[in-house]
């Protein structure tokens, strides 16, 4: 009776311990979880806030004749860095590695034309709005294209994983062409050389190419997509999410972000979404 009643304790006292092990071995998985999800604590511990930007999408982004990078975008993140009181480190991003970036914790937020899409919400969360932008199909005034149907057997560039090529890959006839190219200079190159003979691209971006090629004849065609800029966080990270909304919304009353707008655009923020 003796020896069973020991057996009985010990068996006790195993599961104890088991069941202490099981907890520490939890706690220790959660804790980096914990704060691995918590940038904005990091970035205030550090002072410093890793952006990423474009710098080949004027005026939103691009190296001026000094080699810095300037544009709308690049002011927005700056403004950001001021208002949180940490200096901001700014890491160049195309389109097609932007949201890869955040996922991968190379920076903490994404200001490079960014527009909000389903696709886009499923892995990065967003913040409000903060600049107006829409993309659009562009061609010579001599090519008839009035609808999505009159791009049936033409050739079109666009940047891939860009918004306009998700956007356009739906929109465009099964026949349409679509040839993509890593970044936006090469898309607006492979266009003005004649190697497409329609460019699907953001409104300023073509403003930009219409005025430096005016021998491209081009003009608006087509609407894509009104799509505003918004800027990109990582899932989770909604500490800080919240603390650029802030900035945004202040930024938004004090008449800061249409100078930004008035700046770079030419143009009025107009209503911008949350």
């Amino acid at each position: 009776m003796h020896t069973k009643f020991k057996l009985v304790s010990f068996i006790k006292l195993l599961f104890k311990l088991f069941v202490l092990s099981l907890t520490a071995c939890i706690f220790h998985f959660l804790i980096p979880t914990v704060y691995a999800q918590n940038a904005l604590e990091t970035v205030q511990k550090s002072k410093t806030i890793k952006i990423a930007i474009p710098t080949d999408f004027p005026p939103y982004g691009f190296v001026g004749i000094d080699l810095q990078a300037q544009g709308l975008d690049v002011d927005m993140a700056q403004l950001i860095g001021q208002k949180m009181g940490v200096k901001v480190e700014l890491v160049p991003v195309s389109s097609p590695n932007r949201v890869a970036y955040l996922q991968t914790k190379k920076v903490d937020l994404v200001i490079s034309t960014l527009g909000k899409t389903a696709e886009r919400e499923k892995v990065i969360d967003f913040t409000h709005a903060y600049a107006p932008y829409y993309q659009a199909v562009f061609a010579p005034k001599t090519l008839p294209i009035k609808t999505f149907g009159d791009l049936a057997g033409k050739t079109i560039a666009a940047t891939r994983g860009s918004l306009e090529d998700t956007e356009l890959t739906k929109l465009a006839p099964p026949t349409a062409l679509i040839k993509r190219f890593e970044d936006n200079s090469a898309t607006v190159a492979a266009f003005v050389a004649g190697q497409v003979q329609v460019v699907a691209t953001g409104a300023s971006v073509a403003a930009t190419m219409i005025q430096k090629n005016p021998q491209t004849n081009a003009e608006f065609k087509l609407l894509i997509k009104d799509s505003p800029c918004f800027i990109g966080v990582a899932k989770g990270e909604d500490s800080l999410r919240v603390k650029v909304n802030e900035v945004i919304t202040a930024a938004h009353k004090s008449g800061e972000l249409e100078k930004l707008s008035q700046k770079w655009l030419s143009r009025s923020t107009g209503d911008l979404p949350d």
